[in-house]
């Protein structure tokens, strides 16, 4: 049995890996229009900045979060804080555009490493009377790291350079390595001896990088070709979960259970029509309007601190009313918050994009939080684990498809240049069809939650 002391340190290690993540990815959005100009990237290299983390973390979450069942959780998630803050320092030295891509991709798989144990290691740690409050903590540290990176990181690009974003990060990445390695001395293994589908991670893997690599490729027969090779790994990969005793994904979660299939669905259509709006408004700020790299932080800052505020009141709303009617308020809130920034332009008022994020923002904390109490809810407690990997898949397969849209729309219409005054209207134009199509699948994920049925006894 493990002693409080070693309890909190756990708690402290888990928490500053929660914050991390988040605090880094909203950090480096606001450094994206120095790092290109520094490295003399494109639109569309750029946008692998954001995506190479994303596609990374989203093709190993699974297979990790296994690995972590079969062989230690805190094993897995050591060695995950030890890449994570390897490749930050390696991307402090980043010489070119490939190289720091490379980087933030191993940045992704230490990530992954990290977020598909954190949450597994405090629920197997902590009694059953603690984790609603202990899990409220690593959450906040999420929100917290989400609300402080655009500030922070637009000081850090402003006065120290981008660079010092990687070294901050690396800093508390080392702290997470040194208070697991040498305070934390439990292990937790809840599938020993179980199998491990290496085909069916190899499968998965390949899917979802083709579907990627080939939607940045648009409008090319290769691009045509990614896609279809990879909607195909993903076909035989379903067949395959369905038929192996120990699959990476159990589909049939899916196929038998029309709430955790709607919620998941939802959760993966409002990540799709929302990530990318911070990047889009990063670039839209700093080169359209010309604001500085702190003062996009400070306007950017509004969709978090509103989304942090109100989680919890929509997490107690849950669990008094249906999550569904809650969540489903929230999409709608979101495609209201989405539509006006279509409309954006060079003479747009700066409070009209703050507004449109503060809409955002409680959109997103009214959908976020009773959609996970849905998806936990209607499963039984041998699959929470499973419940959790899927839904954290469903959240980084979405963030990965709405950089996917912004990678086609930018390879069609701004095509291989820089980013440079001549192009500026190729900018806007960009955006404005971007968030036109965010809009549109936002518009469809409020019926996705709607046809999820009741949670609660009536």
């Amino acid at each position: 049995m493990i002693d409080k002391k070693q309890l909190h340190i756990l708690l402290y290690a888990t928490t500053t890996s929660a914050f991390l993540t988040p605090f880094m990815g909203s950090a480096v959005n606001v450094a994206l229009p120095i790092i290109a100009n520094e490295l003399s990237m494109t639109a569309l290299a750029l946008s692998w900045v954001a995506t190479a983390f994303l596609l990374a973390a989203a093709i190993t979450l699974v297979p990790l979060g296994r690995l972590a069942d079969i062989y230690g959780r805190k094993r897995i998630f050591l060695y995950g804080a030890i890449i994570f803050t390897a490749a930050s320092l390696l991307c402090v030295w980043s010489p070119t555009q490939t190289f720091l891509i490379v980087m933030r991709a191993i940045q992704g798989i230490g990530g992954a490493m990290i977020f598909s144990t954190g949450t597994a290691i405090l629920v197997s740690a902590y009694p059953a009377g603690d984790r609603g409050k202990i899990l409220g903590i690593n959450i906040a540290a999420v929100y917290i790291g989400l609300t402080v990176g655009p500030f922070i990181g637009g000081l850090l690009t402003e006065h120290l350079g981008w660079r010092y974003i990687f070294v901050f990060t690396a800093m508390l990445g080392t702290i997470v390595i040194v208070l697991t390695k040498v305070m934390v001395k439990e292990e937790w293994v809840g599938a020993k001896g179980e199998g491990f589908d290496l085909a069916g991670s190899l499968l998965y893997a390949l899917a979802l990088f083709a579907i990627m690599y080939g939607l940045s490729l648009l409008p090319s027969w290769m691009a045509i070709l990614l896609i279809v090779a990879g909607l195909i790994c993903f076909v035989f990969f379903i067949f395959r979960q369905l038929k192996i005793p120990f699959p990476l994904l159990n589909i049939r979660l899916f196929l038998d259970n029309k709430v955790f299939a709607f919620s998941n669905l939802a959760a993966l259509i409002n990540y799709c029509a929302t990530f990318a709006v911070t990047f889009l408004l990063s670039l839209y700020l700093q080169h359209i309007k010309m604001l500085t790299p702190s003062q996009t932080g400070v306007v950017l800052i509004a969709e978090p601190v509103v989304q942090a505020l109100f989680s919890p009141l929509a997490g107690r709303l849950s669990d008094r009313y249906e999550p569904r009617i809650i969540s489903s308020i929230g999409m709608a809130l979101n495609v209201v918050g989405l539509i006006p920034l279509i409309f954006i332009h060079n003479d747009t008022n700066i409070s009209h994009i703050v507004i449109c994020l503060i809409i955002l923002g409680i959109g997103f904390a009214l959908f976020s939080s009773p959609n996970v109490n849905a998806t936990m809810s209607s499963v039984e407690n041998k699959f929470y684990g499973i419940a959790s990997a899927t839904l954290g898949t469903m959240r980084l397969v979405g963030q990965m498809f709405s950089m996917g849209i912004t990678m086609l729309v930018f390879a069609v219409i701004l095509g291989n240049n820089t980013i440079s005054n001549a192009n500026k209207p190729l900018l806007l134009q960009s955006t404005q069809i971007i968030f036109i199509i965010l809009a549109v699948i936002c518009t469809a994920g409020i019926f996705a939650s709607l046809a999820r049925g009741r949670v609660h006894e009536k």
